[in-house]
């Protein structure tokens, strides 16, 4: 069977940190940044971790 293609559009949105967790950015952010308050876009800097089924599917399109 053939080796899998990573998925491009993954791999530049999802980082995964040295113990295996999958580490994404805020949606929100990118835009109409002038009408959302100071902490709100403090709060979207972050990374927050995902887990669970879309961890997986994430994991799957990686090739981890």
């Amino acid at each position: 069977m053939p080796k899998l293609k990573t998925h491009s559009g993954t791999k530049d949105r999802v980082r995964v940190s040295k113990n295996g967790k999958i580490r994404t950015g805020h949606p929100n952010k990118n835009h109409f940044l002038s009408k959302k308050s100071g902490s709100r876009k403090r709060s979207l800097r972050s990374l927050s971790t995902r887990t669970g089924t879309i961890a997986k599917t994430i994991k799957t399109k990686l090739g981890a």
